[in-house]
């Protein structure tokens, strides 16, 4: 089992990468300020829960499979990549933000985001791999099945990832509420928020 320093080190390196800038909370942060409050939180709340399929395929030797299979990890690379741009194309394409969306009845919904969230974290190879480097630096072989921590240590990435990214939704979709207001300003928020969609799927799939 984990023992309280053991927990105390690695929530606090948890919480320092989680908040540092990176691709799951800039496409909460674009979500977010696109979409609203609920959205923005369901997409984040989304992201952190894909980190549970990661922890499992690191915990059971998937991962690693992966990391040593350049086919594998392209093939998922790509699939990524292609994933984020469309999610980028289709905010491009919406007219003027929320409120736009709204009023044309095509908005959607919160659960539609939250699972949108689940599956760009689940298919992302890289996270797999940084699940896979860091995670074991916490494992203590004399507190037991190695496993067991695993998993446990996942647990607790992901609670304070659904805490941190759920805020993070929270308060950028406040941003993007008052954007709603100013149908242009809603409109190159859909688009700056596109395009970073387009960047990271851009950037996973050239990724070495």
């Amino acid at each position: 089992m984990l023992t309280p320093e053991q927990l105390f080190a690695f929530l606090a390196a948890a919480i320092l990468l989680t908040l540092s800038p990176g691709p799951d909370n800039m496409m909460v942060l674009g979500i977010g300020m696109a979409k609203g409050r609920m959205r923005g939180m369901a997409f984040g709340l989304g992201c952190a829960l894909g980190c549970l399929s990661h922890t499992l395929l690191a915990a059971i030797g998937v991962s690693a499979l992966i990391a040593a299979s350049p086919l594998a990890f392209t093939t998922l690379k790509v699939c990524g990549g292609l994933y984020l741009a469309w999610m980028g194309f289709n905010a491009i394409r919406s007219r003027g933000g929320a409120a736009a969306s709204r009023a044309e009845g095509v908005t959607e919904s919160a659960r539609t985001l939250f699972f949108r969230g689940v599956f760009a974290n689940a298919i992302n190879p890289k996270v797999a791999l940084f699940f896979l480097s860091f995670l074991p630096q916490f494992v203590a072989a004399q507190r037991g099945d190695a496993n067991l921590q695993t998993a446990l240590l996942g647990l607790a990435f992901t609670a304070q990832a659904a805490v941190l990214f759920g805020l993070l939704g929270f308060f950028s979709g406040a941003v993007g509420a008052w954007l709603a207001r100013r149908p242009r300003a809603g409109m190159w928020m859909d688009r700056i928020a596109g395009a970073i969609f387009i960047a990271l799927g851009l950037r996973l799939i050239v990724a070495r």
